[in-house]
Formats: structure tokens, C-alpha cells, sequence
């Protein structure tokens, strides 16, 4: 059968001259990761490709669960690099992850952030929610910022 690969928010369909569709199962990156390393006493959080407002409930309860189970005085590694957006809708959510961040008692947040035009407002929220507790450090890459933590 002759067709080709239709993409639809996420969902991959095979299409054929005029017959029916028939769905391709496709596993896709999800659009938030988070792992802690209490020995270390790290997080690393990475978003990537479209962030929309509902993908931000689940990265708010992952986060206020995992967190606790580090020290005071943690760092957190934040990855934009596969960031293709971000709605402006998740606003209340990154602040309300950073006054949780605070109250952990976070000490360090490392961004890599390798496209500047992607920054989405991340050191604006920072002068208002870490109100210059916590020590920032932007990065390009990924390999700067794990030779920080290392």
C-alpha cells in the first residue's frame, strides 16, 4: 500500500490515496523530565519541544514530590535545549515552581539555554521569585553546565 506520514498534534497517521487512515503508534518524547540525585543533591529538569499549559500540571506535581528529598542548598539543572515554545499560559506554573524551588531552600539553578530568543521570561520570573537568594548561571550547552555540577 502506497501512503505517507500525516503529523497531527502529536499523532502520526498513515495516509493512502483516499483510503482509510490507519494510526501508527509512535512513542514521543515527553515534553518534561525530571531526575534528583540526592548523593549529589541535584536535580536535573529538561523541557523540550512544545510546552503547553496542560503539560504543566504533571510537571508541577513531579517536581513538589522529587524535590523533598534533597538538601538544602541544592542546585537545579534546567535544559531548554529541545524547547521549540512555551506557552505563555504556563506562566503561573514556572512561578509557582520557582517559590517551592525557594522554599526547598534551592541554592544554584543552572539553565542551559543555547538559543536566547527561547529564554521565555525565565530571568525576569527569577528577579521576583528568588528575589536574589539563589544563585543563577546561564549556560549554551549542556556540557557547560554538567562540568559546573560535576
Amino acid at each position: 500500500m502506497a501512503g505517507w506520514l500525516t503529523h497531527d498534534e502529536g499523532r502520526l497517521s498513515l495516509a493512502g490515496n483516499g483510503r482509510s487512515r490507519h494510526p501508527i503508534a509512535v512513542k514521543s518524547k515527553p515534553t518534561f523530565e525530571i531526575a534528583i540525585d540526592p548523593a549529589r543533591n541535584i536535580a536535573r529538569l529538561q523541557y523540550s519541544g512544545k510546552v503547553t499549559a496542560g503539560h504543566m500540571p504533571d510537571c508541577v506535581g513531579q517536581i513538589t514530590s522529587l524535590l523533598p528529598r534533597l538538601r538544602a542548598g541544592f542546585t537545579v539543572l534546567v535544559d531548554l535545549s529541545g524547547l521549540d515554545s512555551m506557552e505563555i499560559d504556563c506562566v503561573p506554573y514556572l512561578s509557582g515552581i520557582m517559590d517551592f524551588c525557594r522554599a526547598q531552600g534551592v541554592g544554584t539553578v543552572i539553565r542551559v539555554i543555547p538559543d536566547p530568543s527561547k529564554d521565555i521570561g525565565l530571568n525576569i520570573l527569577s528577579l521576583i521569585h528568588y528575589r536574589g537568594e539563589v544563585h543563577i548561571v546561564t549556560c549554551d550547552t549542556l556540557d557547560e553546565a554538567e562540568k559546573l555540577v560535576a
